[in-house]
């Protein structure tokens, strides 16, 4: 009898980029993919963070390096991608939020947020999978979205259309690039702790608010999102696509 083998987690060999890499998500997502042996290039609209964080990954033995992409400047992006060979993994994990009633929202909240989360994350997903394609590259399209794409929340009509949209945006792209074996999919986290969700936290009714919701007890921090992210880069999820990996601690599941 011969056992099937476990397909690998490791990336050795491939090269990934990351958007929005400088601090949280967007770092904990770099430095996962380069510990199981990518090339990584940490890209974010400031150079001088993500510069540290590559430098802090070569120093724990990975390989990294650092370019300055604001990916809202659609001639920057298609310039970023057209210089360079292609990536084997996106992480598309740039976005923001303007958290408020829905009748408070300006309509520059409203392009602030759909802009980044939606109309960036479009045209850098279709720089990076035109040099796949290009280059025969079956790749891996990671789309950083959130339990807000499966759910409604309050103060959050703007994210949660965002959200939405990418995950239908993911499943669709999914089938334009099936032909070409490149796989689209999402990872779709609870509220994680980070430098931009911590002041959230210094609100007791808040926290008490989503504890209440996530059904593990706890609020989400970056490691959380690592192994998720591993596995959608690597053969392990050969044959996802169009999909969405929801790591949100139970809170869809009520």
């Amino acid at each position: 009898m011969t056992l099937p083998v476990t397909p690998s987690f490791r990336l050795d060999g491939r090269r990934a980029v990351v958007t929005g890499a400088g601090r949280g998500i967007g770092l904990a997502c770099a430095a996962a993919l380069a510990e199981a042996g990518a090339h990584v290039t940490l890209v974010a609209r400031s150079l001088g963070e993500v510069e540290a964080a590559a430098s802090n990954i070569a120093a724990a033995g990975g390989r990294a390096e650092a370019a300055r992409l604001d990916v809202s400047d659609l001639a920057a992006v298609a310039a970023f991608f057209a210089q360079r060979p292609g990536f084997d993994v996106l992480i598309n994990n740039a976005g923001t939020n303007r958290p408020k009633p829905m009748t408070q929202v300006s309509e520059a909240d409203y392009d602030a947020v759909i802009d980044l989360n939606v109309k960036a994350a479009f045209f850098v997903a279709q720089a990076a999978a035109q040099r796949m394609i290009d280059e025969g590259i079956a790749g891996s399209l990671i789309h950083m979205g959130s339990q807000m794409g499966h759910v409604g929340g309050i103060n959050r009509s703007l994210y949660c259309a965002s959200k939405w949209a990418l995950e239908g945006l993911s499943k669709a792209i999914a089938l334009d690039l099936a032909p070409h074996r490149i796989r689209s999919n999402t990872i779709a986290p609870t509220f994680i702790e980070t430098p931009l969700t911590r002041p959230f936290f210094e609100d007791a009714a808040f926290t008490a608010s989503v504890l209440a919701k996530i059904k593990l007890g706890r609020v989400g921090q970056v490691e959380d999102i690592m192994g998720a992210v591993l596995f959608l880069a690597s053969d392990a999820s050969a044959l996802m696509t169009g999909s969405s990996l929801v790591v949100d601690g139970g809170w869809t599941a009520d």
